[in-house]
């Protein structure tokens, strides 16, 4: 009773919308515009491999397992001169070179939902990119589409409390992608466009000011919120196969 059954595109928030999107076997494209999902973007430009790990878990040895490298966090990878969960760390020079990368939202909610019909990455960085393929799977499969924006995790929870903090940067990704989807949205998927429309025009500033964005510079990655903030810069769209993300292409 309560979802979004009847309507082809929708919108569901976190672990949980992650975990029903599954369930439903849609094509689910996750949203995590800071940074998980621009960094697997980012990642894919540089022609690095990039296989999803929840952090929770032993992502050292199942690094070792799949013969790839385990992502450090911000501060340590700098010290170490590697890359990280900031999405600025890829280059060129990681090309062909493979990586673990964990974070609480996006690779989670990738994780929870990765036996669908297709798990594609989504930003704003390749929201119509993004968009494109999934119309397209849609096409083949049948299957309907949900877009899951990650959201963050509150600090100190206490009892009876929800740890998922909806974060607007991920509505609004969420929202770009979804104006690009083909068939009937539900009005969850229509007011999160809606949001994306009455904000076009101070996008990036927008993101540089919420809380998440306001966190990051705050820890001193201002460049992050910059590079994340980009709307439709890349056809970049990262798919997840055999539990690594891929370019996907028609053929796939």
């Amino acid at each position: 009773m309560f979802d979004q059954s009847p309507f082809e595109c929708r919108v569901e928030w976190g672990r949980r919308g992650a975990r029903e999107a599954a369930e439903r076997g849609d094509i689910v494209i996750v949203v995590d515009v800071l940074s998980f999902s621009s960094t697997v973007v980012s990642a894919l430009n540089a022609g690095a491999v990039i296989y999803p790990y929840p952090p929770d878990l032993d992502g050292k040895s199942y690094a070792e397992s799949v013969g790839a490298e385990y992502i450090l966090g911000r501060a340590e990878a700098a010290r170490a001169g590697k890359p990280t969960l900031s999405p600025v760390t890829f280059n060129n020079g990681h090309r062909n070179n493979s990586y673990v990368l964990s974070s609480l939202n996006g690779a989670y909610c990738t994780w929870i939902s990765s036996k669908v019909p297709a798990l594609l990455i989504g930003s704003l960085l390749n929201a119509s990119a993004v968009a494109s393929a999934a119309n397209k799977i849609k096409q083949v499969s049948g299957a309907a589409i949900t877009v899951v924006p990650s959201g963050e995790m509150w600090n100190d929870v206490r009892e009876n409390e929800d740890r998922l903090r909806p974060s607007i940067e991920d509505y609004l990704g969420a929202g770009a992608i979804l104006s690009k989807l083909e068939g009937e949205k539900s009005p969850e998927a229509q007011v999160c466009i809606a949001a994306l429309n009455g904000t076009k025009e101070n996008l990036s500033q927008l993101i540089w000011d919420c809380g998440s964005g306001r966190e990051l510079r705050e820890r001193g990655y201002e460049a992050d919120v910059l590079h994340c903030a980009r709307l439709d810069v890349t056809e970049a769209v990262p798919i997840l196969v055999d539990g690594r993300f891929k370019g996907w292409t028609i053929d796939k």
